[in-house]
């Protein structure tokens, strides 16, 4: 999907072509190439007593499936600044990051490819409720979760998963 048909810069209809050995649009005229790049996004897993905050989407892709709280970094923010920015804004509660958990890419989300930066947090104040674009709020069982969207989620918490049943495990 090419979201410009014209050069942006001198309005000069985009051809496509071979550029750095992917197909893209280019303007014969100036040069200009659109790269189709992932959009960033941010995140955290908060985890405590072996359980995970998620929220359950209100809105589409995936609308009543659950995440953890995450998403995309506005232009002049930091990719902490909107994780933290958007826990508060999907679950109420506020958080401090205790470093990066994972930085991964999800490609089926069907407005574009992303890139997660996902740190660890835990929570400081604030009142669990969901708000924003949360239609639900909880922590759940790291062993017993619900549906959950985003291949790249179910990846990292199915990922958690395994380590806290080895975890489990070793402790017997």
């Amino acid at each position: 999907m090419n979201i410009y048909k014209f050069c942006p810069l001198c309005k000069e209809k985009l051809v496509e072509k071979i550029e750095g050995g992917y197909q893209r649009f280019k303007c014969p005229q100036c040069g200009f190439v659109h790269y189709r790049n992932p959009a960033p996004t941010a995140g955290v897993l908060v985890v405590e007593n072996n359980r995970v905050l998620l929220v359950k989407r209100r809105f589409e892709p995936y609308r009543g499936l659950w995440v953890m709280p995450s998403g995309y970094i506005e232009y002049e923010e930091s990719a902490s600044e909107t994780a933290v920015r958007e826990v508060e804004e999907e679950t109420g509660v506020c958080v401090e990051l205790d470093g990066i958990h994972a930085i991964e890419s999800c490609f089926d989300d069907p407005r574009g490819n992303t890139v997660m930066i996902l740190y660890r947090g835990h929570i400081t104040g604030g009142n669990l409720e969901a708000g924003d674009d949360a239609e639900e709020v909880g922590f759940f069982a790291i062993n017993n979760l619900p549906d959950i969207a985003f291949d790249l989620q179910k990846r990292i918490l199915g990922k958690l998963k395994e380590e806290y049943i080895s975890s489990a495990d070793g402790d017997n």
